[in-house]
């Protein structure tokens, strides 16, 4: 069952940006910031002492499994 918030369209691409960017970071200031904050108020992004946003292990699952299309462990 899905039980996630749905992401916009704009909100996965910045996900896919915040993977491909690494430990780097997005700085704030870019067209995506918006996407980006609300990725944070999901857990799926966080913002660093640096101001750049970062993806959380939470947000890299979610890639996986919304952009990437990787299938889930299941619980037992």
């Amino acid at each position: 069952m899905w039980n996630e918030p749905y992401l916009e369209t704009c909100c996965r691409s910045a996900l896919h940006r915040l993977t491909l960017v690494r430990q780097h970071g997005r700085p704030p200031g870019l067209a995506d910031e918006p996407c980006l904050r609300r990725l944070s108020t999901m857990g799926l992004a966080g913002l660093g002492p640096d101001g750049r946003f970062a993806i959380t292990p939470a947000g890299r699952e979610r890639h996986a499994s919304e952009i990437l299309k990787t299938p889930r462990a299941r619980s037992a």
